[in-house]
């Protein structure tokens, strides 16, 4: 299933006083400086409302025509998963299935499935307006005196209002079970070779044990019964690393899974911020508006007030289970291995809750427009690290890290070299099996053209690197578990200094004048404009 937890690890870099600041983690900036450009207040200024709620991202959905409801029965058991297929391969809308057999609970799905849905998730008419506001926050200059100290001052106060803010009390509180079971809700067998039933969609609490810090991330959910299930923490994520926390310690871990809310609060989950930063202060800058949490009945956990159902358990340190197979979304099965076990002790829900779940295969897919969103929102975090960088596509085909299109402003020999190991030195960026390095002036979001860059620049012997490292949990082809190799392909032009002795030729381009000329006298040659 789609993951991008912890994709970068990014450090703050002090270059002194009134400098530019680059290299930062963007959410330690937030914390330190908090204040943001004009640009960046007219976009607060047009997207103050934050959804209340998942249900009022559905009536916003069906208000711009890219909701259908669906009031026939159906059953959870495959059959949604392929209707949903189809609609997200016709690029369709997203569905509400109202009459899921066995349960009285709405099935919400492939609400994130096309660019504009997700951009209307964040509050955006385009998510690169995110990622544009983000490298405005990164280039501010530093305060270097009272003067400017005092100018920031409404910049702050705009900012200060978007940690997470405790509440006493929530929607997602308003009923409690008596004897907590899960069969209340539409849960999905997605795929015929699935090991059961699976929670696609859940936001998954944790602290540390080390610290107190809280996670929220994305992990899918195999069901083994009413009161437990699987909880598949690749040993990558973050919330493994809590885990190994409590295991050494052989203490029991309490976990909270919160299902629907603000869909902005369910992207966070699956994005790549550091592990020191709460994902819930991101979901507050992406809103504008503070995450109101909520604490939990039975553990000390906090959960979104307005989220549809929360799951409140704990997992022991020495207890796994086979968890999958899994039809996930490289297009082939993840196949079963022994995961932790989540016991639920206690739900809660709205009083008549709504049921949000994705489906992963074969791409385009709900979850590939969630990671396009996170591909454009953090190319500027990118940038602090790799500054040569001009542009990136992670093609909806390669599942986001079989392929990396990269483009670079060249300015030195084998640079398209040290780009590439600096990809796979950024967080899980490092699972990126094939890297593509093309010059500035070619466009990565148009694969055809980069291919044709590979075909006519690159000698295999002199411009590929293969180098062996990690690789996502999900790669079946390498020999080992989560090890194997990778390649970097340099399709930029090659130098004398690289090797290259022969004269390059030049690109075939028609001459501006003659653009200009054809593009004034086109009417006059019978064609329309």
């Amino acid at each position: 299933m789609f993951k991008t937890k912890a994709l970068h690890r990014f450090r703050p870099v002090d270059r002194g006083k009134g400098e530019v600041v680059k290299g930062v983690n963007l959410v330690l900036y937030l914390n330190r400086f908090r204040v943001c450009s004009a640009r960046s207040a007219k976009r607060i200024r047009a997207h103050e409302m934050a959804y209340d709620g998942l249900r009022e991202f559905v009536s916003a959905l069906e208000g711009a025509g890219e909701l259908k409801r669906i009031s026939a029965p159906v059953s959870a058991e495959l059959e949604i998963t392929h209707i949903v297929d189809r609609i997200s391969k016709e690029g369709g809308p997203a569905l509400l299935f109202e009459n899921v057999k066995g349960t009285g609970v709405p099935l919400l799905i492939n609400a994130f499935g096309s660019h504009r849905r997700m951009a209307m998730a964040l509050g955006v008419d385009d998510v690169n307006e995110i990622g544009r506001e983000i490298e405005e926050l990164l280039h501010l200059p530093l305060p270097t005196g009272i003067v400017d100290k005092l100018k920031m001052i409404p910049t702050i106060a705009r900012f200060a209002k978007f940690p997470p803010k405790n509440v006493s009390h929530g929607a997602c509180q308003e009923k409690v079970m008596d004897v907590p079971s899960l069969s209340f809700l539409p849960i999905l067998k997605c795929w015929p070779q699935d090991g059961g039933k699976f929670i696609t969609l859940p936001m998954v609490f944790t602290k540390s044990l080390a610290t107190g810090r809280r996670n929220c991330g994305m992990y899918r959910m195999h069901v083994y019964d009413e009161r437990t299930t699987g909880m598949h923490w690749h040993i990558h994520h973050d919330g493994a690393r809590h885990f190994r926390e409590y295991k050494e310690a052989g203490k029991q871990m309490e976990v909270a899974v919160a299902l629907g809310g603000d869909p902005a609060i369910t992207y966070a989950a699956t994005a790549p911020m550091p592990p020191e930063v709460d994902e819930m202060l991101f979901a507050g800058f992406l809103r504008k508006k503070p995450v109101e949490m909520v604490k939990c009945k039975t553990i000390d956990m906090e959960v979104p007030a307005d989220a549809e159902v929360v799951l409140e358990g704990y997992v022991e340190p020495s207890e796994e289970r086979v968890e999958g197979p899994f039809g996930d979304h490289t297009g082939y099965y993840s196949l079963s291995d022994d995961y932790p076990v989540f016991h639920i002790q206690c739900i809660t829900h709205r009083s008549q809750p709504l049921y949000p779940a994705t489906v992963v295969g074969k791409p385009p897919m709900e979850d590939c427009y969630m990671g396009k969103a996170t591909e454009r929102i953090f190319l500027p975090l990118i940038r602090t690290q790799i500054p040569e960088l001009v542009d990136m596509n992670l093609p909806l085909f390669g599942v986001f890290h079989n392929y990396a299109f990269v483009s670079i402003d060249k300015r030195y020999p084998y640079q398209a070299r040290k780009v590439m190991h600096a990809i796979w030195g950024l967080g899980q960026m490092m699972f990126t099996k094939i890297i593509v390095v093309v010059d500035r002036d070619v466009n990565v979001q148009d694969v055809e053209e980069v291919l044709w860059r590979v075909g006519n620049n690159v000698d295999p012997r002199r411009d590929i690197a293969i180098v062996d490292g990690p690789l996502d949990a999900l790669d079946h082809a390498s020999p080992l578990p989560r090890t194997g190799s990778k390649i970097g392909i340099d399709a930029t032009k090659t130098w004398p200094e690289e090797g290259h002795t022969r004269e390059w030729p030049d690109e075939i381009k028609m001459s501006r004048e003659i653009i200009e000329l054809v593009e004034r006298r086109w009417s006059e040659y019978g064609f329309e404009k």
